[in-house]
Order: C-alpha cells, then structure tokens, then sequence
C-alpha cells in the first residue's frame, strides 16, 4: 500500500490503493462497478485478514487449550497472542476482561443474562435509548419479564440526540444498569457516552455500551472511559463474521456468573458440584472461533496502521459530500442530523417507499441497506417505515458519492 507515512501511522492519502487490498472491491454488479455503501451493516474484508485465517487453517489448525501437541500449542499461542492485540486495540487494561463470543448480539445477550438473572429484582429499571438495535432491546424484555423488571426509554430528540436533560433526571435508586449505543446504527448519532458514564456512576449505576459502529471508526479506549462492559462485532471493522468481543471490567466479571456451560468454562466438575475456571474462560464454553480470532486480531493491525484521526476525518468528508449533494435533490430528507455522527447517512424520499430505491439503486450497481435497521421503534418515534442508508468505510471515495447521487436521482424519475 503506497501511502504518506505520519509517525508510524499511514495517512489517507491513496484510496486506489487502500482499494487494492479489498478483492471483493473489483465486482461488477448487473455489468456496473460494484459501489459498496452497507458498511454499517457489514464491511468488506481485506486480503490481511483474509490471508491470516487461510494460513492458521491450513498450516496451524487444532483445537486450543490443554493439547501437548504442537499444533495445538501453536494455535493456542495464536489465539490468546490475538487477544492481546485486541485488548490492546481497546484499551483494556488486561488481557482477561476480553471475552470472546460471536458478536455484538451475544455479548448484550451474555451481559442481559448474567447480570439481569442475579442483579436484578422486582421493581428495578433498566435504562436503555430510543435509537437502540434490537439486539439491545429485546434481551432485556426477555429478562425483565423473568424478574418483573422494568426498562424505562431515554427519548431522542428530532435531531436524532439523546435528550441527555430527560437522562440525568431519571436516574435513581431503581436504575440497575444503562445499556446504551456508542453510535446509532440507523441515524449516525454518537451519543455522548463519556456523560452518560460519568452521570451514572455518580450514582454506582452500571454503563454497558453497544460499540459495534463505533470501534470501525474512532479510537476506543475502555480504560480512559471507565465503562462496565463494552461489546463489539469483528464484521463490521473489516474482520470475519459469528466473532465478537465483550470487555468487561474483571470486577462484574468475577461477581457475575457464567451463562453457558460446557469445556474450557470449568476448573473441575464433580457430581457434586463444579467450580468454574478463571477469566475469560469463565465464559467461553466449547471450542472458541479460533480463525475468528486471528482474522478480528488482524482487522485491528489493519487499522491500527493508520491514523486514526485521519480515517475519521476523511469518512466524515465523506458523509459532508454526500449530505449536501443528497439534500439537493427535491423530495429527500435526511433522517438523522446530530452535529456529532459517524459516517451513516439515513435518507427517504417523500412519496416513495425505502426499498423500490434500494432494489433500483442495486440495479445501478450501489449496495445500500433499506428498512428499519433492526430499529424499530426509532422508526416509528419517526412515523416513517423505514430509511435507505449510505453508510461509508476508508475505501469508499468521492465518484461513489457522485455515483450515488446521480442513481438516486435516475431511480426517483423511473418511479414518478
């Protein structure tokens, strides 16, 4: 990759090149470039990543832990060597409190469970926000039922912020925990965790925050913003997917209790009881993803080579020229306009439904996610049914924006 050097960081300067280690990048799409803009949902991967996994399989592969053999040594050294890069990539301050599992849905699920099931009594709240994932909704319904909890809603304002104002003045003695986004998948907004921690643990209330469409794209460090627990997928920052990460602070983690039962999880097991085996292992029952580990350790190295404000600011021009050349066209709407975002641009098209623009942008080439982002009652604080969504990486440029613009002006003049 021929690219500017700035320290021991690459800058964005050559995005040909940065193309270049993205194989899938040279498709055609219904004989048009492929212009790929669902990263939000799953971003694509590069040969690093995908040379890393392809070397452990076939050159490394055995089962981890307790082997005597070299190659399950090997691959042991190779897995663990992989959390600690990725313990380094966020922060944590040991490698212990980063938790394997496949994904950011399971970490909010394996957090739900352990500490909903022993935190929680009837009468306690949990506080989540209006522009949740479902996958951070619907855990703690399942839970709160079992223990006749409750979960109260932080309402977003029309700009798609959280109304931080309604947030300080319902935290109680009843909140249990706040398991908020680090940034809306559906709208972009970064929601200002560094308050929200700092309001709740005025009060000893635990923060878990839903990291997946954040780490792709800012610096996270777990330490310096003293989170509980922090979850986050490989597949969205360049890495495999069924891999993701749960940080937890090692305090919950040895409070709470395991959620799977299997190997790897015990110390020993008697038909008289078992006792369980030291962080992490304490949950990761069964036989780990190990490749997915390697190939998540080698998306960090991947991004960790540039520099990271630069990543950032060249995605935010990105989402800058791509809202004002949208906002342009007559009859769309930008849903979403936080002063704060990642690059995701939401948008509909009066009159029109999301996905007749979606299936005719494909047609062009242009790979767009439509509906509701697995947020639904964010689409409904909306009125609307749904959104197309832009959503942009480091390999993404300027033509895909224009490109962009021009299909969606072709598709709204088949439709009316």
């Amino acid at each position: 990759m021929t690219t500017l050097s700035s320290g021991s960081s690459l800058l964005i300067t050559d995005v040909t090149n940065i193309r270049k280690d993205f194989p899938i990048l040279s498709r055609t799409i219904h004989d048009k470039p492929l212009v790929y803009l669902d990263n939000a949902a799953s971003s694509q991967k590069p040969v690093q990543v995908l040379d890393s996994m392809d070397h452990y399989y076939r050159h490394t592969h055995a089962n981890v832990h307790r082997g005597v053999h070299t190659l399950s040594q090997e691959a042991t050294e190779l897995f663990e060597a992989s959390r600690r890069r990725i313990a380094d990539f966020i922060g944590a301050p040991n490698e212990a409190e980063v938790i394997f599992t496949r994904g950011a849905t399971e970490s909010i699920n394996l957090v739900a469970y352990t500490f909903g099931l022993s935190q929680l009594m009837e009468g306690d709240e949990i506080m989540l926000s209006e522009m949740e994932h479902h996958s951070n909704i619907v855990p703690w319904q399942i839970v709160c039922a079992m223990k006749k909890a409750n979960i109260k809603v932080i309402p977003i304002l029309d700009d798609g912020t959280l109304d931080m104002e309604w947030f300080e003045r319902n935290l109680n003695a009843k909140t249990k925990l706040v398991a908020v986004t680090h940034v809306s998948n559906a709208l972009g907004t970064i929601n200002p965790v560094e308050e929200i921690i700092r309001l709740a643990h005025q009060q000893g209330i635990p923060v878990m925050l839903d990291g997946a469409q954040a780490t792709p794209h800012m610096s996270i460090n777990v330490k310096k913003l003293d989170v509980d627990f922090y979850a986050f997928s490989s597949h969205k920052m360049y890495g495999p997917t069924g891999m993701g990460v749960l940080y937890g602070k090692s305090s919950w983690l040895n409070l709470l209790p395991p959620w799977q039962g299997g190997g790897e999880m015990i110390a020993e097991v008697k038909w008289s009881g078992t006792t369980y085996n030291k962080l992490p292992f304490k949950y990761e029952a069964g036989t780990p993803d190990i490749a997915g580990a390697i190939g998540l350790a080698a998306a960090c190295e991947y991004i960790n080579q540039f520099d990271r404000d630069g990543m950032l600011q060249y995605e935010q021009a990105l989402l800058t020229a791509c809202t004002k050349a949208m906002e342009s066209i007559p009859g769309v709407r930008t849903v979403g306009t936080a002063p704060h975002k990642a690059s995701v641009y939401s948008f509909i098209i009066d009159g029109l439904h999301p996905y007749d623009i979606g299936t005719l942008l494909d047609q062009q080439g242009i790979a767009v996610r439509t509906g509701h982002h697995c947020t639904q009652p964010l689409m409904e604080r909306f009125c609307i049914p749904g959104t197309v969504r832009a959503s942009f990486a480091i390999y993404n440029t300027m033509e895909e924006i224009e490109k962009l613009v021009q299909a969606t002006r072709k598709a709204i003049q088949i439709l009316t």
